[in-house]
């Protein structure tokens, strides 16, 4: 038998070949990896004895030869393809160990060049997976350290690798390489439209993510699920959270804590969101960060109970002893003091993340994804909160104090699920009614929430945003009868008037952001 080997993450191949030469296998390699296998005493085979040309092109040109090649893809069971290496002086290859040129990381490296990250597109190692792959009846391939004992354990034990083990093992290197040409697309893709300035929606593409883990369930316990990550990613996301605490997130926890840390990312001040089920319950910013949750709590306290909390400053004694009231799912902030994690870490399922560069927005080149069947969508990230200034279209104009608090609600409810409103005031969220079939409802459900809980003097003077336009004057109607004095909505329906007219009737300021922010 002979196996070929030419790796670049050398974990374990010394002593995977050592094996491989104690069971009498031939070995052909390359490069630097010929050279460690010489140095720790391995006998090899250089390609260029097999090839009969040297490397050449600072080691572009190598294996590409078929000499190589005839011998992975040969047929051991076809009688015409044996006889032809035969005559060809060609020898069957058995095993291959290839893994890539570190693309992946070459690119991941500040600062790094395009020639840099082109250099290291391996050309030869997918040939040669490739081709093994293929051949997977009669040929072993392994790119992964991990499979080295599976084959070792099946040599020593039949002397022979199990086709059912080929099969698994062509799989995983077709998963490789797919991922590997995929990396390389992105990053031609991203670098391209840099150079053009312009964004690209390609004709085809095909997109890679890295399993980060397993779930116990999807959305419900009868669903299968599993987390993973993009490769080259913004920071500040879930993605690269690290957990103090509790048991592991589930998939429900993931969606729904990323929601909550979306909107997190719109302000500056001390601030925390409470979530659930993905949409705000409670927002609250402060000069502090006690007193940012205390206005996040009491903006909603029925809802809160078993939600999210992520926060954009340290979580401390004071802010941990409150959360530690209630029963609280998930708490992710870019710190904890010693004593707010003692305090936080009583509680056996709270999970506690720490977030570096929880602030961290979106870069320009994200995309926002949404599986339906049989197809898949996709957008820029909304990434703006204003494209123009805002149009006063009532007499009375906003005081500054409402265009803040209006501005307060509009972050709020962008991360509404649509159709949303959201009323704010003194940068406290009171009521948000998310994911009506109406925009009435919506209104109705946001003003009764704040009433039930802050009493309904709390409305007036308030301020309330609209995700998209008024189809109606109603909505208008009910914020008059609570107290609201200001409203931010994008505009642009047909029957606009009759909402400024309510406005006006009522002595409310409303302006207009000529743009929406549905979220579906």
């Amino acid at each position: 038998m002979r196996a070929l080997i030419s790796v670049s993450d050398k974990t374990g191949i010394v002593e995977f070949a050592k094996e491989l030469a104690n069971l009498g296998i031939e070995i052909i390699s390359t490069g630097g990896t010929s050279k460690k296998l010489e140095e720790a005493g391995i006998n090899v085979i250089g390609i260029s004895e097999i090839t009969g040309f040297p490397e050449c092109l600072d080691g572009r040109v190598k294996t590409l030869h078929p000499n190589i090649h005839a011998g992975l893809l040969a047929i051991r069971d076809n009688k015409d393809h044996m006889n032809q290496i035969k005559e060809l002086n060609i020898t069957p290859i058995d095993i291959v160990v290839v893994n890539l040129y570190p693309f992946k990381e070459t690119i991941l490296k500040e600062g790094v060049t395009r020639e840099e990250a082109i250099e290291n597109i391996d050309i030869g190692g997918p040939t040669m997976l490739r081709s093994a792959a293929k051949n997977f009846q009669d040929v072993s391939v392994i790119v992964d350290p991990k499979d080295y004992a599976i084959i070792i354990g099946e040599l020593k034990e039949n002397k022979k690798i199990s086709k059912k083990t080929n099969f698994y093992l062509a799989k995983k290197v077709f998963e490789h390489t797919a991922h590997y040409d995929s990396l390389i697309a992105d990053y031609l893709r991203k670098e391209y439209e840099k150079e053009e300035n312009k964004k690209e929606f390609p004709e085809t593409i095909t997109l890679t993510f890295e399993k980060v883990q397993d779930m116990r369930y999807g959305e419900n316990p009868h669903q299968a699920a599993a987390f993973y990550k993009e490769v080259v990613r913004d920071k500040g996301f879930l993605t690269d959270a690290i957990q103090l605490h509790g048991k592991a997130l589930s998939y429900n926890n993931i969606n729904d804590t990323n929601g909550a840390l979306e909107l997190l990312k719109e302000f500056d001040k001390p601030t925390i969101v409470a979530c659930k089920h993905a949409n705000p319950c409670g927002v609250g910013s402060a000069d502090d960060i006690y007193e940012a949750y205390m206005k996040a709590y009491n903006a909603d306290p029925v809802s809160i109970f078993g939600g999210i909390v992520v926060s954009n400053r340290e979580i401390d004694e004071r802010v941990a002893t409150e959360i530690n009231k209630i029963f609280i799912e998930i708490v992710v902030a870019p710190s904890f003091t010693e004593k707010a994690l003692e305090i936080l870490k009583a509680k056996k399922n709270i999970r506690l993340l720490i977030l570096d560069n929880i602030t961290n927005k979106y870069s320009t080149d994200a995309y926002d994804l949404k599986k339906v069947g049989g197809g898949l969508l996709i957008q820029e990230v909304d990434n703006l909160l204003l494209q123009d200034e805002l149009e006063v279209v009532t007499d009375r104009k906003p005081t500054e104090k409402e265009i803040a608090d209006m501005m307060f609600a509009w972050k709020v409810v962008k991360y509404a699920k649509s159709n949303g409103i959201a009323i704010a005031k003194d940068e406290t969220s009171l009521g948000v009614g998310p994911g009506q079939v109406n925009r009435i409802w919506a209104c109705k459900q946001a003003i009764e929430h704040a009433g039930e809980h802050l009493g309904v003097d709390i409305l007036k003077g308030a301020a309330l945003a609209s995700d998209a336009f008024f189809p109606f004057s109603d909505s208008v109607e009910e914020a008059a009868k609570a107290g609201i004095t200001a409203i931010i909505q994008p505009g642009g329906s047909i029957r606009d008037k009759d909402s400024i007219e309510a406005c006006n009737k009522y002595g409310i300021a409303m302006v207009f952001t000529k743009m929406r922010h549905f979220r579906h």
